[in-house]
């Protein structure tokens, strides 16, 4: 049902509304209504003013193409009145030629379902009741053409189209009615109506209540059995059922929850693999020689580390990070390195497989050519007023603007998108010089103790302090920026105007992702590959902007920060999107019911409760896909540091599609059904992280993580020659990777002795592979640093050339499309070809023997080849 808000009312015979004040809404009705004519002709000065005119050469317009209307006035509010729109039969006939819909030929006795599919109790369990959602009977299908309507599956005219094709229907004439000429411009479409306030909404009605199944016998109250199956929380652990979402919904939201919850049972391998390698870190830690050395108050608790900062920070005891220490343990293991790796390989299986059934669902859904049907959007259509010839066709064709004037548009589009992202990197700076100076504030105001026995001291170290405050700051800047990041990503790809709906959206998702991806994951690259890599040594270290000083990781390295940051970004976006999402739209339709029933004791029509309910948006699922793949990005290219992201990923989308069912079938109004082949830019996007997520993932071990240095002192440098050990060890690693600076070399001289106890000491350790002061190279990179870089750089290699081939050869043993589905879609355009085209042949030669018997003659059997 399309709905439109207007402040007169027009009736059928065009005649004027004394309700000056009203406000009309236009909705797709089922039934043909003849409309009723209101109100009288006072007030005639009303009907002058631009905005009349513009509603009466629309909905005059709107009744020239075949279109009904009934209005009814509101039992709520005066003010209000709603018009129902219904299209014959003849409308829906040729419409739904002009749009290619395809539409029954013959029941599908091809299409067959599993036949174990009810021999498993536990699979019985977790399917759709079937008694209550019956399977919807499937069909071989053509594009409708009206000439040849007697070789459709049409048994009845009222069932032949179903509602959502009608919506499909309705919505395509409202949207290209024009309404107004100007400067030899049309302007016509319900968009641009309801966006400058003529009118209020225009959107489909539901077809019942979610919570009461319908009294009429005819109504299928599909409504109330997705709510009911799909989403209550007593269904959270069945199935979808996926044919009743794209039935009621339609395809482009059907592929996103089919998308969704393929998503979600992959993961379900990934968070059982993570929690084993959490386990085998934390059942392990026990066993972290490194960490046992700086808890240990006769290794750790002796060495004296330089200050991280030039005048306020004091020198400090390596043993106040014994707390994070063993937190790292817990990530920074073997079992790191192995889910990595199995990280890379899941990610190509969940890609190549769910290509295999988003065909299947091309297939059952009708859409494998779709993309051939797609008709031009309102807006690239009103702005074609440039004629050119058509190279294929020879023929002339308009379009908005020349090949000059669309090089420009490009132009002025991509130098606008790196704009906005030179902006968010300069807020990324801006963190960073936040991290830098609170450090130093840290460093002077938490307790300090040269022991590092106090409580607070153990577990809030400067480090950590500063980590956690930036994270949170970081998460709520990701935040404002992007509210402003959507409209301009919006305004941008608006100015570019791409031709059809799907180019459009493909278009903003591109934006939006590089704006997302810059913003969200910035601060975690910075934390990964920067933080603490160019830092220098106490005695020259490294500025940022010639004033701050570089930061440094702690001891350990920065994998745990970045542990942190995942997990405040990760925890804070999703309760921030379920607030977003789904509490305010119930706060603000509570607020509606509640003003409703206390201004009125009337039953509320449907169309009227649904318009009450909140809008979907224009751009519809695009929030939600967004929301999931920047998770998916999370769950990939940083997932070495934090094995659990898929486990709480999992838990997150389980709640997600119930939540998302939950808040489309009871608190927004029904979207206008939409087709959808796939999933759209999406699809590529998920494949860039893919790649990208193998690299990442290999430097964060070699770069980020303690690993490969472990591994090589292991091997390397605890037996001779380097080591004393006479046997393979890590005792002694701590020790070995700390390098000694010569306090009295400061350049700064006012390092002196912070604190009593500090004895007599007179060197201090930093974390880096230099050599010690006295040597020929002192403070010259050693050659464990060289043998590290070595090691990092084959590791990164080694794995990624691993990786990529086992990526390789699983792309390339996966076909996109099964041997079945492909086997089904030739079946099927043969039987399609054969039923129209045959027929149509059958009957013309049918009709040239009658032709020849009505003269005395026959047909000659050499016509008959040439006519077929």
């Amino acid at each position: 049902m399309q709905m439109m808000t207007r402040k007169v009312l027009l009736n059928m015979e065009l005649e004027e509304d004394d309700d000056e004040d009203g406000d009309i809404v236009l909705e797709n009705f089922d039934q043909t209504i003849v409309c009723p004519t209101f109100g009288s002709l006072e007030n005639q000065q009303d009907f002058r003013t631009p905005e009349f005119r513009k509603r009466q050469a629309y909905e005059s317009n709107l009744i020239c193409h075949g279109l009904q209307l009934e209005a009814t006035r509101s039992v709520s509010d005066d003010k209000l009145v709603f018009v129902k729109v219904h299209a014959p039969w003849e409308v829906l006939c040729t419409y739904a030629e002009i749009m290619h819909i395809k539409l029954p030929l013959k029941p599908n006795d091809l299409k067959t379902r599993s036949p174990f599919g009810n021999l498993n109790w536990f699979t019985k369990v977790l399917r759709v009741n079937e008694s209550v959602i019956k399977p919807e009977q499937e069909f071989f299908t053509a594009p409708f053409e009206k000439s040849r309507m007697n070789d459709f599956y049409i048994l009845d005219r009222d069932s032949f189209f179903n509602p959502a094709t009608r919506s499909r229907i309705v919505y395509f004439i409202l949207s290209r009615v024009k309404y107004q000429v100007m400067n030899n411009v049309n302007k016509f479409g319900i968009n641009r109506l309801v966006s400058s306030g003529i009118y209020k909404a225009a959107f489909p009605l539901h077809d019942c209540r979610f919570n009461y199944e319908s009294e009429d016998i005819s109504c299928p109250s599909e409504r109330y059995l997705l709510y009911r199956e799909w989403a209550h929380p007593r269904s959270i652990y069945k199935k979808q059922p996926l044919d009743l979402i794209r039935k009621y919904y339609g395809e482009k939201i059907g592929i996103y929850f089919a998308w969704l919850g393929y998503y979600t049972q992959m993961l379900l391998l990934a968070a059982v693999v993570g929690v084993a390698c959490f386990l085998y870190g934390y059942l392990d830690q026990d066993n972290c020689t490194w960490s046992k050395e700086v808890c240990d108050p006769d290794i750790g608790g002796q060495i004296l580390m330089c200050p991280q900062c030039d005048r306020l920070c004091p020198f400090w005891r390596l043993n106040i990070t014994c707390e994070s220490s063993k937190k790292l343990c817990i990530f920074d293991s073997f079992g790191t390195l192995i889910f990595a790796v199995f990280m890379g390989v899941w990610v190509t299986l969940f890609l190549e497989f769910w290509k295999r059934r988003q065909a299947e669902l091309e297939y059952e859904w009708d859409t494998v050519e779709l993309q051939q049907e797609e008709q031009a959007r309102p807006e690239y259509e009103a702005q074609c007023n440039h004629v050119v010839i058509n190279e294929i066709t020879q023929e002339e064709e308009r379009i908005p603007f020349t090949t000059c004037g669309k090089c420009i548009r490009v132009t002025l589009c991509a130098s606008a998108v790196f704009f906005w992202i030179l902006l968010i990197i300069a807020s990324v700076i801006g963190i960073i010089v936040y991290r830098l100076s609170v450090f130093i504030v840290f460093s002077t105001t938490l307790p300090k103790n040269p022991n590092g026995t106090d409580p607070i001291q153990k577990y809030l170290t400067p480090q950590m302090a500063t980590s956690i405050t930036a994270s949170i700051i970081s998460f709520i800047i990701i935040m404002i920026l992007n509210t402003i990041y959507e409209k301009v990503a919006i305004m941008i790809t608006n100015f570019e105007l791409p031709r059809t709906q799907t180019d459009y959206e493909n278009s903003l998702t591109m934006k939006m992702f590089l704006f997302q991806f810059v913003n969200y994951y910035s601060s975690c690259f910075y934390i990964a590959f920067f933080k603490g890599k160019f830092v220098g040594y106490p005695g020259d270290p490294v500025y940022l902007l010639g004033k701050y000083r570089s930061e440094e990781c702690d001891p350990g390295g920065c994998l745990l920060e970045l542990t942190t940051q995942l997990t405040i970004i990760m925890g804070g976006k999703a309760i921030w999107n379920n607030i977003q999402e789904v509490l305010l739209p119930w706060v603000m339709n509570l607020i509606g019911r509640y003003k409703r029933v206390s201004g009125s004791e009337k039953i509320t029509p449907r169309w009227e409760q649904d318009y009450h309910l909140q809008p979907m948006g224009k751009l519809g699922l695009f929030y939600e896909y967004l929301e999931m793949i920047i998770q998916f990005g999370f769950v990939t290219l940083f997932v070495a540091s934090f094995p659990l992201a898929p486990l709480l990923a999992l838990v997150n989308n389980i709640l997600e599609i119930r939540v998302d069912a939950w808040k489309l079938t009871t608190q927004f109004r029904r979207m206008v059904p939409e087709k959808a082949q796939d999933i759209g830019a999406w699809q590529p996007i998920m494949q860039g992280i893919a790649i990208l997520a193998v690299v990442t993932n290999a430097m964060i071990i070699a770069f980020t993580s303690d690993m490969i240095p472990r591994l090589v002192y292991y091997w390397s440098f605890s037996i001779p020659p380097y080591g004393d050990h006479t046997y393979y060890t890590m005792d002694g690693y701590i020790n070995n990777t700390l390098s000694v600076f010569n306090i009295t070399d400061f350049k700064n001289t006012d390092k002196e002795n912070p604190y009593i106890g500090l004895g007599n000491y007179t060197l201090c350790r930093y974390r880096d592979f230099r050599n010690p002061p006295g040597h020929p190279q002192e403070y010259k990179h050693n050659i464990y640093y060289w043998h590290v870089i070595a090691a990092k750089l084959a590791f990164i290699i080694v794995m990624e050339h691993i990786i990529y081939s086992v990526k390789f050869f699983i792309s390339y043993a996966i076909p996109d499309v099964s041997k079945i589905t492909k086997s089904k879609i030739k079946r099927e355009k043969y039987l399609t070809q054969k039923l129209l085209h045959e027929s149509h042949l059958k009957d013309l030669t049918k009709n040239m023997g009658l032709i020849a018997e009505r003269i005395g003659g026959t047909v000659d059997n050499s016509v008959r080849p040439k006519l077929e």
